[in-house]
């Protein structure tokens, strides 16, 4: 049988034409017919196991790319597939607060050529950035607010904007994403890697307990919508809040001394009528 099955019958360069075919063109021209194509050919096992491997192949990668290289612009488009079930890798363009910031989604990382293929750069300016980026607020936590129109900024706010801008700018971070909130943000516990991290290099910190333990942020105790990926996250975060005030670290440090006048950044949310601020967050965010 030929192969491939749509290929002409090969015929022996010595052998001289066939006299019927000579003197009989319809005949010459029905047996080409019967050539050109043979239909029985594709019902043979190896065509229906190519075939089968070919289509196999193409829906395996385009489902592939679907799961694991597909890139996600915004938080909105997570699908909810992703929460708490799927991590996101991207690299942080902008930090708004103490406690959130953004990501350009960068799905496979270096492997997928993130960072050196021509075609797979971060942009870098804020026209590029617009509408691409992913808004993450740090799960489990509560950091001090800098100032928002004409509010004064709490205490340590701006230590723990900075703090976390000088961690996590332009690094590449892993996102634990638990559940999208009402301000187009997505609720996310983060971890990065650092090259320069003592006394274990590239070894794997959890941000958010990162800013607990040096106490710069606080437990996340709002009424609802608190999120720590898990019990045992929890303790672990109640854990390291209760070394920082222990120890006097950070926002901790007057603690003792101000005699229950000192306000955590939830009471002071309050006070200032501001149970969330995501949507001042979220308009200082886009960049």
């Amino acid at each position: 049988m030929r192969w491939p099955p749509w290929a002409s019958k090969p015929q022996a360069p010595d052998q001289p034409p066939s006299p019927s075919s000579n003197n009989n063109p319809s005949a010459s021209s029905s047996s080409n017919d019967k050539n050109i194509l043979d239909w029985h050919a594709f019902t043979e096992p190896r065509t229906l196991l190519a075939t089968l491997i070919l289509t196999t192949g193409i829906l395996s990668a385009l489902h592939l790319h679907k799961l694991y290289l597909r890139r996600i612009p915004t938080a909105i488009d997570i699908s909810p597939s992703y929460l708490r079930r799927r991590s996101i890798l991207g690299q942080v363009t902008s930090v708004g607060d103490g406690d959130n910031f953004r990501i350009y989604h960068t799905p496979g990382g270096r492997l997928a050529g993130w960072g050196w293929l021509p075609w797979k750069k971060v942009p870098t300016s804020k026209k590029e950035l617009k509408d691409k980026t992913i808004h993450i607020r740090l799960a489990g936590i509560d950091a001090p607010e800098l100032s928002h129109f004409g509010r004064p900024a709490q205490p340590f706010g701006k230590e723990a904007h900075d703090w976390l801008t000088e961690y996590l700018m332009n690094r590449r971070i892993r996102a634990y994403v638990h559940r999208q909130d009402q301000y187009q943000r997505v609720v996310a516990t983060v971890v990065v890697r650092r090259a320069l991290d003592f006394p274990i290099p590239f070894r794997r910190r959890d941000v958010s307990f990162e800013m607990l333990r040096r106490g710069l942020a606080t437990v996340y105790e709002a009424k609802f919508g608190a999120e720590f990926g898990g019990a045992a996250t929890e303790k672990k975060y109640r854990g390291a809040e209760w070394w920082a005030k222990v120890r006097g670290t950070g926002l901790w440090k007057e603690y003792r001394k101000k005699n229950g006048d000192w306000e955590s950044p939830r009471e002071y949310k309050t006070r200032m009528g501001l149970e969330d601020l995501g949507t001042i967050k979220e308009g200082e965010g886009k960049k």
